[in-house]
């Protein structure tokens, strides 16, 4: 089986048999991996701490029929240690992995942009620079729309008009103005619309400036929803 070497971020890991784990890596260059990493649970094991979830490493791979297996990890970023000694930061690296694992379902297909969308938002987590629940509500948004689905927030999603635009339907896919509002489409309190512009754009100077409201993130959350078809475990626990 042939070797390649790629750079991953850490998703989750998964014991097997008595020593050894299931890394489940996003890759540079091959999108979701998954490999067995041997001995990684022993004491004296040379790169298990490289292994664990949010970790950035630079690998050496085997290709596998099942798994693949990881035959060297050298530290590239330690996101690890300050995220999970935090739990508004792990918990929202944990809704960013989960919107991650779902949305790059197949093994070995490359994703583009999302590698470096996910290393900027753990980085941003491990160094603090934005609020936790910031940072994990624009990567739903901005990782969604990179994978194909955009929510249409300028203008009514049907009829284009521009202004009065005070109810947003995940159905529809966007806001919509008084006028064309369908039944399943949630009233937007003042602001909110606002701050889901901001947090599709990661327009941080805006973001900064203010609260994130609890309601903008529950119109996050039900985009997601939308789009996984599936509840998004994770961010019922911000």
């Amino acid at each position: 089986m042939a070797l390649y070497r790629d750079e991953g971020i850490v998703l989750r890991t998964t014991k097997l048999g008595e020593a050894d784990r299931i890394i489940t890596l996003l890759t540079r260059n091959h999108g979701k991996v998954r490999a067995v990493a041997k001995g990684v649970r022993r004491t004296k094991s040379r790169f298990g701490a490289r292994l664990e979830p949010f970790m950035r490493a630079d690998l050496l791979l085997n290709e596998g029929r099942t798994f693949d297996s990881i035959r060297q990890a050298e530290s590239i970023s330690s996101y690890a240690a300050p995220i999970t000694a935090d739990y508004d930061r792990f918990t929202a690296a944990s809704v960013i992995v989960e919107i991650i694992s779902d949305l790059a379902s197949t093994e070995h297909e490359p994703v583009g942009a999302q590698y470096m969308l996910l290393a900027g938002a753990l980085n941003a987590l491990a160094t603090a620079k934005h609020a936790p629940e910031l940072i994990a509500n624009s990567y739903v948004l901005r990782a969604i729309a990179l994978a194909g689905w955009t929510p249409r927030l300028d203008s009514c999603v049907v009829c284009g008009r521009t202004t009065d635009l005070k109810y947003f339907s995940v159905r529809a896919g966007g806001v919509m103005c008084a006028a064309d509002r369908t039944p399943d489409a949630r009233r937007l309190q003042e602001g909110e619309r606002l701050q889901l512009i901001a947090l599709l754009a990661g327009d941080w100077n805006a973001l900064d400036r203010n609260q994130l409201l609890v309601s903008t993130t529950t119109h996050v959350e039900a985009w997601a929803e939308q789009i996984l078809e599936r509840p998004v475990r994770s961010m019922r626990l911000q």
